[in-house]
């Protein structure tokens, strides 16, 4: 597998299977466009309306296609132009929801088949978790015996999109209370606006729900991973990259 944080600078620049970048190239040349939508000024995607802006066009952009549907509960201090969350749903659009708090989905009938990625003190690993939903109880109980039912048990996952000293009023809703809590703790954040005192296992949203659908192609669907799910940081690597390039110019690295 694959390891992008640790030499996270090189993964990011060098290893990631994306699309070519060139239309991100040519629109950041060409500075801001309207969004075909609301006709508002944006630089290379509308993040209100979640498509990319005249310069960008559609056909360039890639598509990823995810094993599980994701939900993406905002927060509604979240500004909306730095959000990584609207990455997920302009390149997954059929499977990402994307809702601001407190609107809420019901799950309260689907519990048995949605997890909440957030670390917390009860949160479990990726593989516990399914187990946690098909009501496997033993962590010694064989995994192979039921894995296609711990396959098809998960049909949905809930992320929060937010700032850290932010998320308490949202993780603390009651319709999110009984939603098993899964945290990443393997990973580190590359994110650009890092907020001090976080560990840097505290993930951007999009980084979050990347390496999610990394570990569930290997540890569930037990696949080799070919970058399927690389698209997912598409915009995400390439602003990475111009941030960088900014940071270098002006003598900050």
């Amino acid at each position: 597998m694959k390891n992008i944080c640790g030499s996270s600078e090189n993964y990011l620049l060098k290893n990631l299977q994306v699309s070519s970048q060139e239309v991100l190239e040519v629109a950041q040349k060409k500075g801001r466009s309207k969004c075909p939508k609301c006709n508002s000024s944006r630089m290379f995607y509308c993040y209100t309306c979640y498509v990319p802006v005249e310069s960008v066009p559609t056909g360039e952009i890639p598509s990823v296609k995810l094993p599980v549907k994701i939900d993406i509960i905002k927060h509604p201090n979240e500004t909306d132009g730095k959000s990584t969350a609207v990455h997920a749903k302009l390149l997954a659009y059929e499977d990402v929801t994307v809702y601001t708090y407190p609107c809420i989905p019901d799950y309260d009938n689907h519990k048995h088949e949605i997890i909440l990625v957030f670390p917390s003190p009860n949160s479990v690993s990726l593989r516990e978790s399914l187990k946690c939903l098909t009501g496997q109880s033993s962590p010694k109980e064989d995994y192979a015996v039921s894995e296609s039912k711990h396959i098809d048990c998960l049909k949905k996952v809930v992320f929060i999109d937010s700032t850290w000293n932010q998320t308490n009023k949202i993780i603390s809703d009651e319709r999110l209370q009984g939603l098993v809590a899964v945290e990443m703790t393997e990973r580190k954040t590359c994110f650009w606006r890092h907020q001090k005192g976080t560990p840097d296992t505290y993930l951007s949203t999009i980084e979050a729900i990347y390496y999610f659908m990394v570990d569930y192609h290997i540890q569930i669907l037990e696949k080799d991973y070919h970058g399927e799910y690389d698209n997912l940081l598409f915009f995400y690597s390439f602003m990475y990259k111009l941030i960088k390039n900014a940071k270098h110019a002006a003598g900050k690295l």
